[in-house]
C-alpha cells in the first residue's frame, strides 16, 4: 500500500517536501522551493530507490555554510515517515 507524506523542512529554501513510500521504496518526490535544478535531479535519481538507504546516503549533507540542505531535510523526512 502506497502512503503519502508531507514534510515542512527547516533552515533551507524549500518550503515543502512531499513523497510516497510503497514497499520500502520512495516515489513521487517533490520539492516546493529550493534550487529547482538540484531538487528536480534529486527527485529523478531517487525515484524507486530504497527509502532507508536513501536516508542513510543523504543524511548530514550541508548546503554552503548551512548545517543542513534540501537533501538532508529529505533524509530527515524519510526517517520520520519510516518511523510512523
Amino acid at each position: 500500500m502506497r502512503r503519502h507524506f508531507e514534510f515542512t523542512p527547516e533552515k533551507v529554501c524549500a518550503q515543502l517536501i512531499t513523497f510516497d513510500i510503497e514497499d520500502g521504496k520512495i516515489y513521487d518526490i517533490h520539492f516546493f522551493g529550493g534550487c529547482p535544478g538540484n531538487t528536480a535531479a534529486i527527485a529523478k535519481l531517487l525515484e524507486g530507490a530504497d527509502a532507508k538507504k536513501t536516508a542513510e546516503i543523504l543524511r548530514g549533507n550541508p548546503c554552503g555554510r548551512r548545517p543542513t540542505s534540501c537533501a538532508d531535510q529529505l533524509a530527515i523526512s524519510i526517517e520520520e515517515a519510516l518511523a510512523s
